[in-house]
């Protein structure tokens, strides 16, 4: 298992997006449900807090260096609310007693808290933590500004994409081709910090390698 890098989340939208962005430096990435990993509860009060508890958690657990997300929708009519709450707010009971999101259920709620507030503004945020097994933790955070729509409209993405509307662009990022969205996205943002940080160099069809997963922080 040495040189894999564990993503350090149970949420399949988030995996595809992290490893999507992983892959042009050849890191070899193992999610942490193949690992069987818990999934820690989510105490801190903040973006930042929640992403370094659940990569501390994984890298603890499995002995490789983890990187996790925390991210989510700040609306500014609401006070900043879900903002770390975001994935709560999808939270509904499943047929068998189990706690599943439903993220049509939590954009219902964002647009009904707002009313008539003319008020559309929001901004995602992320929060990206890369913890090593020894103890050492490197986070970074991006965030991309934009305007709430309503009916949501798209079918990629996940979570509240389809009523995001990031400035400057009249496609949701539900609508958005992944690529295009991977350019601007919060996630893209504090991913970029992480590369800089790194030195990562982009390896264009190279195959995955353990080499930049051992390499110190600058």
């Amino acid at each position: 298992m040495a040189g894999r890098l564990v993503i350090a989340t149970h949420n399949k939208g988030k995996l595809v997006e992290m490893a999507d962005l992983l892959a042009p430096y050849g890191v070899a990435c193992v999610a942490a449900g193949e690992l069987g990993l818990a999934e820690p509860a989510e105490t801190a009060d903040s973006f930042a807090g929640n992403a370094a508890l659940k990569a501390r958690a994984a890298a603890d657990a499995s002995g490789l260096p983890a990187l996790a997300d925390d991210s989510g929708l700040a609306v500014d009519a609401l006070g900043g609310r879900p903002g770390i709450h975001s994935a709560r707010w999808a939270e509904t009971g499943g047929p068998d007693g189990a706690t599943v999101r439903d993220f049509r259920r939590a954009m219902e709620r964002v647009n009904r808290e707002l009313g008539d507030s003319p008020d559309r503004r929001a901004h995602f945020v992320c929060a990206l933590c890369l913890a090593w097994p020894d103890g050492r933790l490197r986070c970074f955070e991006g965030r991309v500004d934009g305007t709430l729509v309503w009916p949501p409209r798209g079918g990629r993405g996940f979570g509240y994409d389809p009523m995001f509307l990031p400035d400057g662009y009249d496609q949701t990022f539900g609508e958005m081709d992944p690529a295009a969205k991977h350019a601007i996205s919060h996630r893209a943002q504090a991913f970029r910090k992480l590369v800089a940080e790194m030195g990562w160099k982009a390896l264009p069809g190279a195959e995955p390698r353990s080499t930049v997963l051992e390499r110190e922080p600058r």
